[in-house]
């Protein structure tokens, strides 16, 4: 029989929330896991998080710890390139560690783990796409991780991941968003120094933005800054003025 864990109304809500994403980076909603994990897991004394860009082998992006001394183990196995974390990682599948002083699969990281006061944890993982999320949850005394408490903490993985590539879609679509409005107010600020250009040099569209390309590359600047330059009342340099027919400005103008 599967024993479902016990979710109080607030916390429901607290997961839920996890995946709104207009305020949030991949790196603070890892950490919102974390410290949810600590919160409503019976026995987690802390927890780490982990994104990885899924790979043979997977390469470790983010990390977080709810500990200072917990970080430190994340940041040793990701040195080292092998422990605990990396194994779920590459596998894809849950691992359950009820005792570290009886450990034998580490034999480099438990004694770490041990100095610590990790005396069990739990590594759950979650894939959605190219990105997977590790959560890791530590007890300080052996058999601390209830096993049927854990599916919260695999609830709780398999949401942040979800909140994670949710988060990363979103700030795509805002670079995206932000890209495209840069470029709408390029082409409109090039598109009204085109406008000054023809009516100093009494020319069509095409010879006055040649000229505009023209000026920028003898003089190194961008294109838009130009624009913005001529759009503003400013004229090109001397040499620039006297080939484009741009009228001079006094220094009391």
């Amino acid at each position: 029989m599967a024993f479902e864990p016990h979710i109080s109304s607030d916390l429901a809500v607290e997961i839920a929330r996890l995946g709104l994403v207009h305020d949030a980076s991949e790196t603070a909603t890892l950490r919102r896991v974390t410290e949810l994990a600590t919160r409503a897991v019976h026995g987690c004394a802390g927890a780490t998080g982990v994104r990885w860009s899924a790979g043979d082998p997977p390469e470790p992006l983010d990390q977080v710890g709810s500990h200072p001394d917990l970080a430190y183990l994340v940041e040793i196995q990701c040195a080292r390139r092998s422990g605990p974390i990396f194994d779920v990682a590459r596998s894809e599948t849950p691992l359950f560690c009820d005792d570290t002083l009886a450990e034998t699969r580490w034999p480099d990281y438990t004694p770490r783990a041990l100095e610590r006061g990790v005396r069990c944890f739990v590594t759950t993982v979650h894939r959605t796409g190219p990105v997977i999320l590790t959560l890791t949850m530590y007890g300080v005394t052996p058999g601390a991780l209830d096993r049927p408490e854990l599916n919260l903490g695999a609830l709780l993985t398999a949401q942040g991941g979800a909140a994670v590539s949710n988060t990363k879609h979103y700030e795509d679509a805002h670079r995206t968003a932000v890209q495209l409005r840069q470029a709408v107010e390029a082409r409109a600020v090039v598109d009204q120094a085109k406008g000054v250009l023809m009516h100093a040099m009494g020319c069509d569209a095409d010879t006055a933005f040649d000229e505009l390309k023209r000026i920028s590359q003898t003089r190194h600047v961008k294109l838009t800054a130009l624009a913005q330059r001529i759009v503003a009342g400013h004229r090109p340099d001397d040499d620039d003025h006297r080939r484009s027919g741009l009228p001079r400005r006094s220094d009391g103008d």
